[in-house]
């Protein structure tokens, strides 16, 4: 499999033939799955539930794609490693794509976040991006090719005061992400952060509270691969909510919370965090 030779700034529309998802087995990372699988593409589908990961793997091997899946919590770092090492070894990966994110939020009558959920956040939402990039970052560097995107979210360019956990993680993903495309572009590889507003998803349904300008999973995928085509540094969508989103970030504090006010939500929580 060859990676695509056109450099990140310019040439035609790249070609890739060997991708890695996280957060594979729902939402985004599943539509994305979706929308880039193709004959004679090659799918690593990373997720922590195997049965939802194999409807997935359904998905792509019905438009043609060959998919190989792994059952993997994303804040194991050994295996990650592992698995995109061998994946790496069969076929050089020219599309990274870190998906993999939870969320959390003030608990009822905005107390504060349950214990520990904001260090649960950062491991999987920010070191889940780390133990996802960095064992390809060398690979890609030395082949002088390839392409590493970044979900973070539009809470990550102005935080929603009842989601500050999940807000720190998405602003670290992102800052994380500006500082790759500037250091690995001279070398060839691309790197796109991508910026999501309200996507139509198990975890969206868990926030009680407003959801303007919500998208299905399909469509956000439809405008993520576009971008990605494009060459795009940043994607985020939809435009009047991250209009929004910047101005509420470059207003003076009082009236930037104030602009805040109508975000109001209750997160409820997942499985997952209820068990600890």
């Amino acid at each position: 499999m060859t990676p695509p030779t056109t450099s990140p700034a310019s040439g035609p529309a790249p070609t890739w033939r060997s991708i890695v998802i996280t957060g594979a087995s729902g939402g985004i990372g599943q539509a994305l799955a979706s929308e880039l699988a193709a004959p004679g593409v090659r799918i690593g589908l990373i997720g922590r539930d195997a049965a939802r990961l194999e409807a997935a793997a359904g998905l792509c091997r019905a438009k043609g794609a060959d998919v190989v899946l792994a059952a993997i919590d994303v804040r194991d770092a050994a295996a990650m490693a592992a698995f995109l090492a061998g994946f790496d070894a069969d076929g050089p990966v020219d599309l990274l794509i870190a998906n993999a994110g939870v969320t959390t939020g003030l608990g009822p009558g905005r107390a504060p976040e349950p214990a520990g959920q904001s260090r649960r956040l950062l491991e999987i939402n920010y070191a889940g991006v780390l133990h996802t990039v960095e064992p390809l970052l060398g690979a890609m560097q030395a082949r002088r090719a390839g392409h590493i995107v970044l979900v973070s979210s539009l809470a990550g360019i102005r935080a929603l005061p009842d989601m500050p956990s999940y807000s720190a993680s998405k602003a670290a993903v992102r800052a994380y992400g500006i500082a790759l495309r500037g250091w690995l572009r001279p070398f060839g590889v691309t790197v796109s952060v991508v910026c999501p507003g309200f996507v139509t998803s198990p975890m969206s349904a868990r926030h009680r509270g407003a959801r303007p300008f919500e998208i299905g999973a399909d469509a956000a995928a439809t405008k993520i691969v576009r971008g990605l085509r494009a060459r795009r540094a940043s994607i985020a969508f939809p435009w009047p909510l991250l209009l929004g989103m910047r101005l509420g970030a470059l207003l003076p504090p009082a009236l930037s919370d104030w602009f805040m006010r109508p975000f109001a939500a209750e997160i409820e929580p997942d499985a997952d965090s209820r068990e600890k």
